[in-house]
């Protein structure tokens, strides 16, 4: 989701006098579809950290439909950690929305009533620790994106020199961080003699359960020993896997949804008609019937968790990397090109031996329907978007189907040029000479690392590879280093659309 304000078509536009609310739902054409349930009468029971697109086009699209079976207890109370933008556009809408389903049909309109409320936690962080410590919350979800966890994703501890950890050590009432809310909530439920709520992260961190429990008990222990030693005993984290692409909403987004409902909707969300959630079933203070709501519950998420950050968010970067470079702007476009779409699913293929799954998992269907998910002309997921925050991303997306494959002996070429793609890209600088906005939370880091060694793929590839944060022991290998460097090198002397047009597997 955009981090700008949106911009909201004033009264008199062509979309008339109207915006989209709670009084104005009877105004809507018949064919926009609206929430079969009185809002009136719905009570929340989960506290959303991090309310961008993802969340209002994925879980809380489930909650819509569960509170349409008679779930009333179950609203969402969404809160931003850093801007206002979300619930400035919302709050005069009643914090309704529009889910816009594209696919080559058409476009199918919704509108999502599962949204309650609206926090901005930088404005006023007691009131949102308190919804939190509210024994009516019995789940905190999240999707605050992998570097919103403030940790190391090479090894999965907290990063305890991050400077949002560090203002939240000595400034436990007023976090910044989703670790410090959850801590700072949970510690006073401990005091309270309150039962503790599920923290649930639907982010794409490996196994993102067990890594958040152990980063907020990390974080907790260095506020209290005791404090982290009940949230390990009591407080539960189970592990998910999510899966919908959604888009960047942008201005002819809103335009076109607001045209479409006949009034102004400042922020809706636009996704494909693909949705999955799998969820490890540890709820001990009650969770609503996910699986009403097509939800599968299982006991463990892993196998579907790798297949997911080995399949999809791999081959997902290694078109927004060598695409970018390519020229492309956004994955459907790098995917008419029948080379990337070729190389997408050779990353699928290197990825699935590494998989575990479960007896009847048909590897070669999954990737089949990923490519057509791709290609879907009606979405414009924009390379750039997919792009961001690599340095988060690559450890588990990446990297771990190659520590894997050296493992087993086997090569790991079509990985390294993926891996070569994000180093060119963090250059700064594209094959024309432009530049690049590299959106990473070490951007500084790498665009140093970059100028000292220049474009000069051995010099670059070995600086980049020595970042501990990003490839731990695996950038000190010699088959990594040697595969990585090559690839780089023919990204430098071909450039990508080459690269990835001549690329045989070793």
């Amino acid at each position: 989701m955009s981090s700008e304000t949106p911009k909201i078509p004033p009264n008199g536009s062509k979309n008339g006098d109207f915006r989209l609310s709670d009084a104005n739902l009877r105004r809507l054409p018949g064919q926009v579809r609206q929430p079969a349930y009185d809002r009136s009468l719905i009570s929340p029971g989960i506290v959303h950290l991090g309310i961008g697109a993802f969340h209002r086009a994925h879980q809380a699209v489930v909650i819509d439909d569960l509170l349409a079976g008679g779930a009333m207890d179950w609203g969402i109370v969404g809160a931003s950690l850093r801007s206002p933008a979300t619930r400035d556009a919302l709050a005069p809408q009643d914090c309704l929305y529009t889910l816009a389903v594209r696919s080559g049909a058409g476009t199918e309109h919704r509108i999502i009533g599962s949204v309650l409320a609206n926090e901005v936690a930088p404005e006023k962080p007691g009131q949102l620790i308190a919804r939190m410590a509210d024994p009516a919350t019995r789940i905190v979800s999240l999707t605050v994106t992998e570097k919103g966890y403030c940790h190391t994703p090479q090894t999965g501890d907290l990063d305890e020199h991050h400077p949002d950890i560090a203002h939240d050590l000595q400034n436990p009432g007023t976090p910044r961080s989703a670790v410090g809310f959850l801590v700072a909530a949970l510690a006073r439920r401990r005091i309270a003699g309150a039962a503790p709520f599920t923290v649930l992260s639907c982010d794409n961190l490996s196994a993102n359960g067990h890594t958040v429990g152990r980063i907020v008990t990390q974080f907790a222990a260095l506020r209290s020993r005791n404090l982290a030693k009940w949230i390990e005993t009591e407080v539960a984290f189970p592990s998910t896997m999510v899966d919908r692409i959604v888009p960047e909403t942008t201005e002819a987004d809103r335009s076109a949804v607001s045209s479409a409902l006949g009034m102004t909707d400042a922020w809706p969300v636009v996704t494909e008609p693909f949705t999955q959630w799998i969820v490890e079933d540890r709820f001990p203070g009650g969770r609503p019937d996910f699986a009403a709501a097509g939800v599968q519950l299982v006991s463990d998420v892993t196998p579907f968790e790798h297949m997911k950050l080995r399949l999809l968010n791999a081959s997902h970067s290694a078109l927004a990397y060598l695409g970018y470079l390519a020229g492309h702007e956004t994955i459907a476009a790098t995917m008419t090109d029948e080379r990337f779409a070729a190389f997408a699913l050779q990353v699928m293929q290197n990825a699935a031996p590494t998989l575990a799954m479960p007896e009847g998992t048909d590897l070669a269907a999954y990737s089949a329907s990923l490519l057509k998910r791709f290609s879907n002309p009606a979405l414009h997921h924009r390379t750039w978007q997919i792009a961001m925050d690599g340095s988060q991303k690559l450890p588990q997306r990446l990297l771990a189907t190659m520590q894997d494959r050296l493992r087993m002996g086997r090569s790991i070429d079509t990985h390294a040029l993926a891996v070569a793609g994000w180093m060119r890209y963090v250059t700064g600088t594209d094959e024309q000479g432009r530049a690049i906005d590299v959106r990473d939370p070490l951007a500084a880091k790498l665009k140093a690392i970059a100028e000292s060694t220049g474009p000069v793929a051995d010099r670059l590839a070995s600086a980049l590879l020595e970042v501990e944060q990003i490839f731990g022991t695996l950038g000190a290998d010699p088959r990594m280093r040697g595969a990585v460097t090559a690839a780089l090198e023919k990204l430098f002397k071909v450039g990508a659309r080459e690269a990835v047009r001549t690329f045989r597997a070793a």
